[in-house]
């Protein structure tokens, strides 16, 4: 019997600093033998991975899965353009999206669901500098909230 948990295999952190994420979708990847024994072990890196569809079929490019150390022969190209899986209603709406709206699609995250390994694709649009700026000013206030919070409940006013 399958374990019917997901686990999280590896996560683009980069991407929500870099991007506003409008929406998620769920994707399988058409991968090879060697590929799938790398990304279990958790030797993959989406840094600067991208989606984007061509000739109706919407394919992740630079995502660097490394080879299988007892792969030998039948290791793969580690940057090569691997196939996303999903219906073709759902890809020819984020073609739309992305030509007309300025949109990108990111990978967000590489997880386990059902013993298959899915990807999370997210629409995103770029950040300027000021809203990432913004983003670190936010984040920072609210841990000071924090932190006095946790100092008041101790009683150290």
């Amino acid at each position: 019997m399958r374990n019917k948990g997901i686990k999280v295999l590896a996560e683009n952190r980069r991407a929500r600093h870099d991007y506003f994420i409008e929406e998620t979708y769920e994707a399988g990847l058409a991968l090879q033998g060697t590929e799938v024994k790398s990304i279990r072990a958790g030797r993959v890196n989406m840094r600067d991975s991208f989606a984007r569809v061509d000739d109706g079929q919407l394919i992740l490019y630079n995502m660097h899965i490394s080879p299988y150390e007892q792969g030998n022969r039948f290791n793969h190209d580690p940057l090569r353009p691997r196939v996303l899986l999903m219906h073709k209603r759902e890809i020819m709406r984020l073609l739309g999206l992305t030509q007309t709206k300025g949109y990108t699609l990111i990978p967000t995250k590489l997880y386990l669901k059902n013993g298959r390994i899915k990807l999370e694709l997210g629409l995103a649009k770029g950040k300027k500098l000021y809203d990432k700026r913004e983003a670190i000013a936010k984040r920072d206030a609210q841990r000071e909230i924090s932190r006095a919070m946790r100092a008041r409940e101790r009683g150290e006013f």
